[in-house]
């Protein structure tokens, strides 16, 4: 019979850094803090995650007994600073579409597994950062994100996966609690610009940057366009400026060669101005909670972007974009762009579109003016 050292030498054969073991019983307290939080996860259900009936592990598998937890570090490598500046980095390496690394280390923890008479699942709705908590492998920060005991130097750069098994092994120590220290003063809640972060472990996730950037819905309000600044897709503000991440930031790591050779295809202008086959070839396989019908989304966040860089040698490309693009939002979006870079040039191009512009466009272009 398989004992739970072996599993463990397995998994950290395969590359995982730490493996943590909780029993199957429902998280009742996850669940409950669901229900209390019922408006602001009620897009959850919109988008398929039925967060609820993962609260359950005996709904994903007949028969569960044991959850099994691989600790994935999903930032072992840097990655390009222009990537960086733009893109959340858990996003930047994600195998979920192409199957091309993590995906294929699962497959074959579950082979091991299955070789040795245990069944599994790999949930995608389990709460699997409090699987982690309750399996004794680390804790939590005031920004609801988990810090591995073991990995990336006790950071929250890590990717709990929870695989769901059939058979019964010893669970950890349960380690479910916020663990801050009190000097901190609260860094994290300070400095999300949203303001999504609501202490005491809470979250209102329509608010995080992150879902704004490909769930938010219709032009990007005026006041939350500076506050997300930079990021095009997903943020990582929260972990850069807490201080149980420093030493992990400050740790030099050789560059991720897989995410450098694809650099050049998450450029600003190219982004922009990408077309159907470009996205669905070169981004989609790799960011992919945004389908093709809402490119327009990809546009306007890079749009929005480009304004925030104040970077004058964007407005050839925000004019073309505003010129080829028929949505609204985003031409409303590079209009605004354009005003916040501001300058005479920036000037007389919105005066050239103030001509044509109607309805919500023309009232972006006359702020636009007002700001150059």
């Amino acid at each position: 019979m398989i004992t739970k050292e072996d599993i463990i030498k397995h998994g950290n054969k395969l590359g995982f850094e730490d493996v943590g073991f909780t029993t199957a019983e429902p998280f009742v307290e996850h669940k409950q803090r669901l229900l209390d939080m019922k408006e602001e996860y009620a897009w959850t259900e919109m988008v398929g995650l039925d967060l609820l009936n993962g609260t359950d592990p005996g709904f994903i598998m007949a028969g569960a007994k044991t959850i099994i937890v691989l600790m994935e570090p999903y930032f072992r490598k840097a990655y390009p600073r222009s990537m960086e500046g733009n893109f959340g980095r858990c996003y930047l390496d994600d195998d979920r579409v192409t199957k091309d690394g993590l995906s294929k280390r699962i497959k074959a923890f579950r082979s091991f597994l299955r070789d040795n008479g245990i069944d599994s699942k790999v949930p995608y709705n389990l709460p699997h950062r409090v699987a982690a908590a309750r399996a004794g492998m680390g804790t939590f920060g005031k920004n609801c994100l988990f810090y591995s005991s073991k990995v990336a130097r006790q950071g929250s750069w890590t990717l709990p996966i929870a695989i769901v098994i059939d058979k019964s092994f010893i669970p950890g120590n349960p380690s479910i609690k916020i663990d801050c220290p009190d000097w901190c003063q609260n860094t994290c809640i300070t400095a999300c610009p949203t303001r999504a972060l609501k202490g005491n472990g809470r979250i209102d996730p329509r608010k995080c940057i992150s879902f704004l950037t490909y769930f938010g819905k219709g032009i990007t309000p005026l006041e939350l366009r500076e506050p997300m600044g930079m990021y095009v897709y997903g943020c990582d503000r929260c972990q850069n400026v807490c201080p149980r991440n420093q030493p992990w930031l400050t740790k030099e790591l050789l560059l991720n060669e897989k995410v450098v050779a694809k650099a050049d295809d998450f450029n600003l202008s190219r982004l922009l101005h990408m077309d159907k086959d470009y996205f669905e070839n070169k981004i989609w396989p790799h960011m992919f909670y945004m389908s093709y019908k809402d490119i327009w989304r990809w546009k306007m966040n890079v749009a929005r972007v480009m304004g925030n860089s104040l970077d004058a040698s964007y407005i050839p490309d925000l004019i073309r974009a505003f010129n080829e693009n028929d949505d609204e939002r985003v031409k409303a979006m590079a209009a605004w762009a354009i005003g916040r870079i501001g300058g005479q040039d920036a000037k007389s191009s919105l005066e050239v579109f103030q001509n044509t512009a109607v309805g919500m466009v023309r009232e972006e272009v006359q702020m636009a003016i007002n700001m150059c």
